[in-house]
């Protein structure tokens, strides 16, 4: 699997274990990325952010001066437009959220395959957060929305990042659609939210595809996970 546009994706790698980063930038070279720079601390990391600004930095959370949160939270401080892919043998609940909430793109364990890896990378790029099979399940765990009011008004969500903002301001969620995103975090298939707002299963699938369709993802996890950074959901 080779990168899908004309230009190489441009890359910095940040990991402390000299091995797997030499064996990273190369399985990255050989598949058309351009490693262009590396780290094996956060600090270095940051100095290589900002010289060579890529389209992607890859970051192990358990760096030796800094955690990975606090890179990727100082990465999206000062390069808002670099994709931060958080790369880790940690699938803790609280870990994973932190990232999420430090502003990271994407989340995959250590020992995802190749081809998913590439793959992550070139989605994150395109501006869908990839989710790891094995932290997905704790990101819904997780998530918590506050309780909307009943009826179906328009709600404007206040968004952090500009895109979102723009996403949210010309598509809002109605009530609810609101309260549909609630049970959908909470892990609640389509037939148990019907239950819960006495509705058929097939307006809770019409209520679905809008949300997908406003928050501009493809799945339940990825709506999660936008919802979050957005502040939809604390």
């Amino acid at each position: 699997m080779t990168a899908v546009r004309e230009e190489s994706i441009r890359v910095v790698l940040i990991e402390d274990h000299d091995l797997t980063r030499a064996g990273m930038k190369l399985t990255l070279r050989k598949e058309g990325f351009e490693v262009v720079g590396e780290a094996a601390n956060g600090r270095q990391g940051l100095a290589a952010v900002e010289q060579s600004q890529p389209d992607i930095a890859l970051v192990d959370i358990g760096l030796p001066d800094m955690d990975g949160v606090e890179v990727t939270r100082q990465i999206k401080s000062h390069y808002p437009q670099v994709r931060v892919v958080i790369l880790t043998l940690q699938d803790m609940e609280e870990t994973v959220m932190a990232a999420f909430a430090a502003g990271a793109d994407s989340y995959c364990m250590k020992d995802i395959a190749k081809e998913n890896l590439l793959l992550a990378m070139q989605v994150t790029l395109e501006g869908v957060s990839w989710l790891d099979p094995a932290v997905a399940g704790k990101v819904l765990k997780q998530l918590k929305a506050a309780s909307p009011p009943a009826g179906d008004e328009l709600v404007t969500i206040q968004a952090e990042g500009s895109e979102y903002a723009e996403i949210l301001e010309a598509y809002p969620l109605t009530k609810r659609e609101l309260e549909v995103l609630e049970l959908i975090v909470q892990g609640c298939s389509n037939q148990t939210i019907a239950e819960k707002l006495y509705v058929t299963v097939g307006t809770v699938k019409t209520h679905v595809r809008n949300i997908l369709s406003k928050l501009c993802v493809d799945d339940r996890a990825q709506a999660a996970v936008r919802a979050l950074r957005s502040g939809l959901v604390s």
